[in-house]
């Protein structure tokens, strides 16, 4: 079977498109299985795997040559050639990242999020109109003959862009911004923004190019943005994610154009996965590889032993079966609408744990806005994802925003601090308190005895009569009596005898023991 990877669909041109402001549709956890089966799902997936399989090293071999030799992608490669549009979008990437020089950090102690984040969003916002119009080409800003009273590619173009570069809200940035960078990228796609060579050519010009140099790593780095959704050192990486997927293709085995995805193997002189415990060989590596290069942002970040501060990716650097198994994906075919669309479904390592941990989680998703480029409608081709532990334990709509009045509790309301059930002298006295009544809080006929376990419980709460004793405080505390002494208990008070042993005679019955 030939290593055919599926493209994203290319909109044609000549068809009226009517485009939409993307708007969030994600409310509650129940709405993530909607989401999985989504139109917009299926296109962010596809174009990962896209991306994914043009990465993986090539079997390739020269004219006039009978031997075939290895071809690999590695950062700053010089095969690697950029279109015009891959080339224009690099220069945008500059521009906004110098305005980071305009909106330098606030000086002053924080822990998290410097404001002038802020400032630095909304100056970005302000040029973002103009610099796509300036690097972007003009067929994909009046795709679709744009028809009037509709909207414009623009309008969805921005809102995936502007949702890349983190919260000015929250001051934060996680893999849903990361997200919203790729979603942005498929957009480009599906107009045509981009070229459509063989072999991944234009692909690996959008990975390496693109999304590598992705200016997110300063943003963190000069605002201290705070990680949003994080799972602290239960979490892959804080931020970032998609660099893992691309960087352990790079390390595959070797593929031709005849070969099937590898499921296991590395590339002959990759380094070992157990290698990101090293720092030395990350610095090495991170020059070249983009699964290092974030490995190597968490050593800039981070101090202390490896294994401690990214478990998760520890853990993962002891598969031994190597980058291809990390890598690893399952190749099915599903009919699409009106053409043969072959994706590569999640089935374990890096692409499985994405599906997981980042388009199943609802934090992650919450924020993303569907319009007509990725349309929240279902795809006719999906089925009804499982029930899994990343799809059933969400938040719903009541936990996220509860109606009190809906959920009015018949207490009373709160009155007063909580009162002893005995501090008063009849029921009455609790009316309209929070605190939790006794069942013998009176000693009325009717008051309810506490339940007597087996029958055999004897004490100060059980009842042997109508009536029901009140504890002990209400009576004055009177004096301890063992269970195995004789006699009325005024009496042995008035005779202040001593506390007889259990041991000990009656009277007059023997000796007793000798006192000390």
């Amino acid at each position: 079977m030939a290593t055919t990877v599926s493209s994203l669909e290319v909109l044609d041109p000549s068809q009226a498109h009517i485009f939409v402001k993307p708007t969030k549709k994600i409310h509650e956890g129940q709405d993530v299985p909607p989401f999985l089966m989504s139109r917009a799902y299926r296109d962010v997936t596809t174009f990962i795997m896209q991306l994914n399989g043009s990465m993986f090293p090539r079997l390739v071999q020269p004219d006039g040559s009978i031997q075939r030799k290895t071809q690999v992608w590695e950062l700053g490669s010089t095969d690697i050639s950029y279109s015009d549009t891959v080339g224009n979008l690099r220069e945008l990437l500059g521009i906004l990242e110098a305005i980071i020089d305009e909106a330098p950090p606030d000086t002053g102690p924080r822990r998290f999020g410097n404001v002038s984040f802020r400032k630095w969003y909304s100056i970005v916002e302000l040029r973002t109109p103009e610099l796509l119009k300036a690097y972007l080409p003009a067929k994909v800003l009046a795709f679709g003959g744009q028809p009037s009273g509709g909207g414009k590619a623009s309008d969805e173009l921005e809102a995936y862009l502007l949702g890349s570069f983190g919260s000015p809200q929250r001051l934060d940035y996680g893999t849903g911004h990361e997200l919203s960078f790729v979603a942005f990228l498929a957009c480009v796609w599906k107009l045509g923004g981009f070229g459509h060579e063989n072999d991944g050519v234009e692909e690996r010009g959008i990975v390496l190019g693109l999304i590598e140099p992705y200016l997110i790593r300063r943003l963190v780095m000069t605002y201290n943005l705070e990680p949003a959704g994080s799972h602290g050192v239960w979490g892959l990486d804080d931020h970032f994610f998609i660099p893992y997927i691309f960087g352990s293709a790079q390390l595959a085995p070797p593929i031709s154009e005849s070969d099937q995805i590898p499921a296991e193997g590395s590339l002959a002189d990759a380094p070992d996965p157990a290698d990101v415990a090293k720092s030395n060989v990350v610095q090495r590596e991170r020059g070249r590889n983009m699964y290092f290069s974030a490995v190597g942002f968490i050593y800039d970040v981070k101090r202390g032993p490896f294994w401690e501060h990214s478990p998760i990716l520890f853990d993962i650097s002891g598969i031994r079966a190597g980058w291809a198994k990390i890598n690893k994906v399952l190749k099915l075919r599903l009919r699409g609408s009106g053409y043969m669309l072959t994706i590569w479904a999640v089935q374990q390592g890096m692409i499985k744990m994405y599906n997981a941990e980042v388009l199943s989680k609802f934090p992650v998703v919450q924020h993303f806005p569907f319009g007509s480029l990725l349309t929240w409608e279902q795809d006719p081709n999906a089925v009804f994802p499982p029930n899994t532990v990343h799809t059933s334990n969400h938040p719903s709509r009541a936990t996220l925003g509860v109606d009190r009045s809906a959920t009015t509790s018949s207490r009373a309301p709160y009155k007063e601090a909580t009162t002893a059930p005995w501090a008063g002298d009849s029921r009455s006295s609790l009316a309209g308190s929070m605190g939790t009544t006794a069942p013998w809080p009176t000693p009325s006929s009717t008051s309810m005895a506490p339940p007597v376990i087996n029958a055999v419980v004897s004490g100060p709460i059980a009842s042997r009569s109508s009536e029901a004793p009140l504890p002990p405080l209400a009576r004055g505390m009177p004096a301890t009596q063992a269970p195995w002494a004789s006699g009325a208990v005024g009496d042995r008070k008035k005779a202040n005898l001593p506390t007889r042993a259990p041991w000990a005679r009656p009277e007059g019955g023997g000796t007793a023991p000798k006192q000390i």
